[in-house]
């Protein structure tokens, strides 16, 4: 039957159902419910196929979007969910956490008055259904090489190497200092926003094509670098930022205040019943909690402090709603939950001696944009205040944090802590190392999990090229 041509109109939006605020801060499992096919397929008809897919070009890793959504209209999910895994090799993780809003549906034409179409969700279901139903990667078609390659780091830059290495004919080993696969989309992200049978079901699906897992092992530690460059063709590192920003102001080491991935990490651990936590637990039951910071993090540490039982949980940022780095969606289901938001509020101290009773702020107004076109935040004279508080946590993002032996192996690092890499040439991402090439937050810095893919994606061509394979 032919496509109505103006089935965007007849057909509004409609997202899964959302577990209601006062049941879902009871627990960490994930608030959104799932299509089915007929709902997808209703959905995906939506789409304008727009002859040039402003979706598309915004999209990091460069998704096929129309044509998925086409093919999940016609009913065709296992041909959807091999057009997925050509340019993402994580679909059904980036459908829950990328900031659709701010990428694929903020630039879908019909965002210009009329809803945009659902697609992070649809994504979510192309590969979940897929999966569900016995669809696997066909890997009937790959002859071995004979290579081999190194992996340092199971999160997501890692995961998309070895993905594209082993569609390569290369096999790839992946070395992790974790007891599991996912780096912090395991151990950072909280199970509310990824169920962590997720990231379970795309080991089990890698493990399928061939990929070969290495944890609990940290390399320069465990397991000598010089190892990987001797027993391997090539090494990939996807190793990710690690550590935290600090704010610069007074009172920042006062008991009560707390790095945002500690926490995090901690919270997952225990969530995930681990009998040995290498970090401890911080508990916010009862406690008054301000969290530093307006991103996708920030909004985790806030979701996190209000279902371990806080008493009440701000929010406190020094620009207004609309210039804050986060997902919207993450936002909103913190208002939600109860959350306060602190916007224009520039924190000045921590405040106390024992623990800490207070975060000094003050107002800003917004001034002219900085070097990446954000306005700066600008103090207003005569502001200042304390907000009360008895516990704090620093949620200003992080930076790279080079080991010692990159300079042994001649692995050039930048002022920032970032890895030097080709930017153009023959073998992009490539180090100042010939053999060993690099992706992901530990080259461009802290930013989205689908920025992370895509570069682990390039890299792994880059190193078939290099290999000659």
């Amino acid at each position: 039957m032919a496509k109505h041509p103006l089935q965007f109109l007849e057909i509004p939006r409609r997202d899964p159902d959302k577990e209601a605020p006062e049941q879902r801060i009871k627990h960490f499992g994930e608030i959104y419910g799932h299509y089915d096919g007929a709902n997808a397929a209703a959905q995906a008809g939506r789409c304008l196929s727009c002859g040039n897919p402003y979706c598309e070009w915004k999209c990091p890793v460069h998704n096929y979007i129309p044509n998925w959504l086409d093919l999940i209209e016609q009913g065709k999910l296992f041909e959807a969910a091999e057009l997925s895994h050509q340019t993402n090799s994580l679909p059904e993780i980036c459908g829950r956490i990328c900031p659709q809003d701010r990428l694929c549906e903020g630039e879908c034409t019909l965002n210009n008055g009329i809803e945009a179409v659902s697609i992070g969700n649809i994504e979510k279901y192309i590969t979940d259904e897929a999966l569900a139903q016995g669809w696997r990667p066909d890997m009937s078609h790959i002859t071995d090489s004979g290579k081999s390659v190194a992996v340092v780091g199971a999160g997501p830059a890692g995961l998309a190497a070895a993905d594209v290495l082993t569609r390569q004919g290369i096999r790839p080993v992946v070395f992790d200092a974790y007891p599991d696969i996912g780096g912090l989309l395991t151990y950072g992200i909280p199970p509310f926003k990824l169920d962590k049978q997720v990231v379970a079901k795309r080991r089990e699906i890698l493990e399928g094509m061939g990929v070969q897992f290495v944890l609990n092992t940290r390399i320069g530690d465990d397991k000598p670098f010089a190892e990987l460059l001797s027993e391997y063709d090539a090494v990939f590192l996807g190793m990710g930022t690690y550590k935290y920003v600090r704010g610069g102001f007074p009172g920042e080491d006062t008991p009560g205040v707390y790095e945002a991935l500690p926490y995090l990490v901690a919270n997952v651990y225990c969530e995930l019943g681990y009998e040995e936590q290498p970090i401890p637990y911080i508990d916010m039951a009862g406690k008054n909690v301000i969290v530093l910071g307006g991103g996708d993090t920030g909004m985790d540490c806030v979701r996190t402090a209000i279902r371990q039982g806080a008493t009440r949980v701000r929010c406190v940022y020094r620009r207004d709603e609309e210039n804050m780095p986060g997902s919207r969606r993450e936002v909103q289901n913190s208002k939600e939950e109860g959350i306060e938001f602190h916007f224009n509020r520039q924190p000045l101290e921590i405040v106390g001696e024992e623990n800490v009773t207070g975060v000094k702020v003050v107002t800003t107004e917004l001034g002219e944009p900085d070097s990446t076109g954000r306005r700066r935040p600008q103090p207003v004279a005569g502001t200042d205040e304390v907000l009360e508080a008895d516990a704090v946590i620093v949620a200003f993002g992080f930076q790279p944090n080079p080991p010692a032996w990159f300079e042994d192996h001649a692995i050039e690092a930048l002022p920032s802590g970032r890895i030097r890499v080709a930017t153009h040439g023959e073998y992009p991402f490539q180090t100042t190392n010939p053999k060993v090439f690099a992706g992901g937050d530990m080259v461009r810095g802290s930013d989205l999990v689908v920025t992370a893919v895509f570069e682990g994606r390039e890299a792994a061509k880059a190193i078939a090229d290099y290999l000659e394979v």
